[in-house]
């Protein structure tokens, strides 16, 4: 049986959609983002033998939601935090929509960074660095609770694409990507799998 890796998003939180949180401390789910998660333990049908979360508020509350399902301990994980965002954590996207950097950021995923933050390509090779450890056949499902942007960068590296079709790739809250991992090396086996609505 080959390994299986979930990479999960947190569930919904009261400033999705309104601010770059990044890593702004006390973010928490809502009654929404925890009904969510409870949905999301509902798809996981194989056994779990681990749960590894981002070390922020939001995913470490998720991940605790999946382990209550599964019985297992929550290892928080800083190598699946999320991005750095530097300057810009905690600024609405209204706000950010006129600033020059915030547009070529988003154009350029793979050549930009964020004022004072970590470039796309420093996120992706620390998540993928701490994916590779797993490279081995069996042992069950892993879980990893994390944001948006370092599924998306894990997702990239493994389709073998560029940082800058980011956009490409659709990370909702609760939702689950699916590396399988094999002789061969490791697989993008499904991407953005929703919770019922």
């Amino acid at each position: 049986m080959p390994r299986v890796i979930h990479l999960i998003r947190h569930g919904h939180h009261p400033l999705i959609a309104r601010k770059l949180c990044g890593r702004m401390p006390g973010i928490s789910l809502d009654e929404l983002g925890c009904r969510q998660m409870e949905l999301c333990a509902e798809l996981l049908t194989s056994p779990a033998s681990a749960i590894q979360t981002s070390p922020q508020r939001r995913a470490r509350q998720s991940a605790g939601i999946l382990a209550l399902r599964f019985g297992l301990a929550v290892e928080i994980v800083p190598a699946v935090d999320e991005i750095d965002v530097g300057d810009w954590a905690g600024r609405s996207f209204e706000e950010l929509k006129l600033d020059r950097a915030w547009m070529r950021w988003n154009m350029a995923r793979s050549s930009s960074c964020p004022p004072n933050g970590e470039s796309m390509l420093a996120l992706q090779r620390r998540v993928v660095l701490h994916l590779e450890q797993f490279r081995v056949d069996g042992g069950g499902a892993l879980i990893i609770v994390t944001h948006a942007e370092p599924i998306r960068a894990a997702l990239l590296h493994y389709l073998g694409r560029s940082l800058d079709d980011f956009m490409s790739i659709a990370v909702d809250p609760a939702c689950i990507s699916t590396l399988s991992v094999d002789r061969d090396g490791i697989h993008v086996s499904r991407i953005n799998q929703q919770v019922p609505t």
